[in-house]
Order: C-alpha cells, then structure tokens, then sequence
C-alpha cells in the first residue's frame, strides 16, 4: 500500500510540475485584450495560441452594466493592444481608465471605416449605444469580414515572424465567413422583409443583411413604457408574432409579460456567443422556425 501512494504522489508531482510549465509557457506569450468574446475567438482564428488574449467582459456579464474588477485592470498593463467594438456603453465608460493604465498600449477602433447603423436620435442610453449609432457589427458576416483585416494587421505587425501562418489562417476565416454568409442567405431567401421581435435590439446588423425588419421591445435604452409596450404588442397582433427573443443578460419580465398578452412564447438567442458561425447560423434556423 505504501509502494501505491508513493506512486502516486510522484505523478501528482509530475503533473503538477508539467501543469505549472504549461502556465509558464504561456506568461511567456504577449498579451492582447478584447472587449466581449466573439472577439477572442476572431483573434483565434487568425493568431492560433500565439497570444494570451485577455478579455475585459466575461460570459454572462452585460456590455451595458459591466464594471472592470481591479485585477483586471492591473492585467492591462502587460496588454499590447486593445481591440474595442467601437460604440458599446461600456468601452466609453472605461476608455479612460483603460489608457491610463497602459499609455503605450495600442488602441484598435474595429468600427472605424464601417458601414454603421445610425439614427437621428439614440436609441440606447449612453452606456448602451452612443451616438445613435449601433455597436453589434459583429453580427453582421459582411463587417466581420472587414474588420479581420484590420485584426490580422496588427497580429503581424506584433508577432512578424509569423506572418505566413497568420495572412494563412487569415485567408481560411474569410472562407469561413463567406460559407456562413452563403447558408444564411440561402436559408433566409424566402424570408425577405419578415418581421421579428427582440427584446433588446441586438440583431440590427443582421436584420439589415438578410432583409429582415427588426423590432425591440426596449425603449431608449430603458424598460419600455407601457406606451411602447403596447405599441409593440398591436404589432404582434396585427402580424401574428408569436415569439419575442431575448439575451441570456437581460431581466425576462417584460418579455413575460409580453408572451403572455400576445399568447406567444419567448426564445432565448446569444448574440456573445464565441462559436460565432455555428451561431449565427443557429439564429438563421431560429428565426426560420418561427416564421412559419
């Protein structure tokens, strides 16, 4: 029996030792920070392992309402580059801070040079939506396949003896993109102009570059006032919508009570989801299921 733990304390120590190599290993890596999780995923697929990317909004957490814990912001300071959105609540609230902590951090705006959903006044609060003008690009094939361009820039110009596997990967997750785009357009073909109800108005993006029309049961950013709430409920009577989509982030108390006056149900999508194609592609399906 002693023969036995002595074995398995030296394969304990020997995982141990093997595990805390691994971490070492990949301290040694340079840092990037994104601001949600597609991101990570998009640097990924580009980078591989290459990098240690940080990310400033977990799973879960809200890109209206997060606060940064400290020990993320002292993780900044190693951070090479920050690639942001560009218009969520968030990044506004924290830019600041975010550049103080590392002045020689690079800062990449993946919204600049895009084809950008405005309006004349903003439709979310200022934590939200900024400038009228909304932050979800990522869920639109066509911005994504722009803005890879700019991430795979910056990747080589951080890391150049690797260019060659990265302007490499970089040209498979453009293939990736347009496969996505390809099956989406495909499924949603018959669907043109169809309407749907969100809760928050995630999907603008998406709406707009498969013909689809989009309405969001919030208002400005807040809870809807009974106002809108029955604007949007005449609209699910008059077209027969049954369903009202919501995000896994926000309260479902409205969305309750929507379903119930208009009969219908409520169906959750994950606009932050990191399996970015399969997802997109599952919002396709869901959205496909319940036009018909």
């Amino acid at each position: 029996m002693k023969y036995i733990y002595t074995i398995l304390a030296f394969v304990i120590i020997f995982i141990s030792c093997n595990t805390n190599k691994k971490r070492n290993d990949n301290d040694d890596r340079m840092v990037v920070t994104v601001s949600i999780l597609p991101q990570k995923t998009f640097v990924q697929k580009i980078s591989g392992d290459d990098f240690d990317i940080h990310l400033l909004i977990p799973p879960g957490a809200s890109p209206a309402t997060y606060t940064l814990l400290p020990s993320q912001i002292s993780g900044l300071g190693k951070s090479k580059v920050w690639f942001r959105i560009g218009y969520i609540g968030f990044e506004h609230s924290w830019k600041e801070k975010i550049e103080q902590t590392n002045a020689a951090m690079e800062v990449v705006d993946l919204s600049e040079g895009l084809d950008l959903i405005k309006s004349d006044h903003s439709h979310g609060s200022e934590r939200e939506h900024l400038a009228g003008v909304d932050p979800h690009i990522w869920l639109s094939p066509s911005l994504v396949k722009q803005f890879s361009q700019r991430i795979a820039d910056v990747l080589i110009k951080l890391n150049p003896e690797r260019e060659a596997i990265y302007r490499e990967n970089y040209s498979n997750f453009i293939n990736e993109i347009e496969q996505t785009d390809e099956y989406i357009k495909n499924a949603l073909s018959d669907y043109y102009g169809r309407q749907f109800i969100i809760f928050h108005p995630s999907l603008s993006y998406f709406a707009r570059e498969y013909g689809l029309i989009q309405h969001s049961l919030e208002s400005g950013g807040k809870e809807p006032s009974p106002q809108h709430m029955a604007e949007v409920m005449g609209l699910a009577k008059r077209e027969n919508i049954r369903v009202i989509y919501i995000q896994s982030e926000f309260d479902r108390e409205n969305a309750r009570v929507f379903a119930e006056e208009t009969n219908g149900k409520i169906i959750e999508v994950s606009p932050l989801d990191p399996a970015w194609a399969e997802n997109l592609m599952n919002i396709a399906n869901v959205l496909i299921e319940n036009f018909k």
